[in-house]
């Protein structure tokens, strides 16, 4: 059996007990280094996720009598490794754990409500920054070439620096830190992250 669980932003403390208990009836655990590092008395056997994917797919393809688990950040199906394996494996041989997504969790914590607000992601990506200046409320999961300064920058250029970003940095984790600033004012590089861009404050 293969499963395919949330992790939530960081930590073990936002997984759902349906999650914890799936890792712990698994033969397998597979994920990325931090995730697999969350789970030191994990006793079954690791297998530790890179840009290996091809790899993984063949090898969860030859261990299907294993019940095996698979670690995603976030939730699985936001831009996460549950659409890589639902389209491969097919749903009826996938079971999805849903988690918390940075994006659901930096906006309880702001306060900003997901109602009309368009979802995207820059994390291994290329961006459609016309598109994403087009809409009032915008959610985007970020990686290290396409971060707050690179979105703000083309927001700016489309004359959309009036807009608000909430930068929400390192989240769920202790050095968590969230910004609220005009997109004309964000210069600065910022740690792990997810952001949120209105129209107003």
């Amino acid at each position: 059996m293969l499963t395919v669980v949330g992790m939530g932003p960081a930590g073990l403390h936002l997984m759902t007990p349906v999650a914890r208990d799936a890792v712990a009836m698994a033969d397998v655990l597979i994920g990325g280094k931090r995730h697999l590092q969350q789970f030191p008395d994990f006793a079954g056997e690791r297998f530790a996720l890179g840009a290996n994917i091809p790899e993984l797919l063949n090898w969860i393809g030859e261990h299907q009598a294993q019940n095996v688990v698979v670690l995603a950040s976030g939730d699985p199906l936001f831009y996460g490794i549950g659409t890589r394996m639902v389209a491969h494996f097919g749903i009826e041989n996938v079971r999805i754990i849903p988690g918390i997504s940075a994006v659901q969790y930096l906006c309880a914590q702001a306060g900003i409500d997901m109602n009309d607000m368009w979802l995207t992601s820059s994390h291994g990506r290329s961006v459609c920054f016309d598109e994403l200046a087009r809409h009032n409320k915008v959610a985007m999961v970020t990686d290290a070439l396409c971060g707050p300064r690179e979105i703000a920058q083309q927001l700016v250029a489309r004359g959309k620096g009036h807009r608000w970003m909430v930068i929400g940095e390192n989240l769920a984790m202790d050095n968590e830190r969230i910004h609220c600033l005009p997109v004309s004012k964000i210069t600065a590089d910022y740690d792990m992250n997810a952001v949120v861009i209105l129209d107003e404050r």
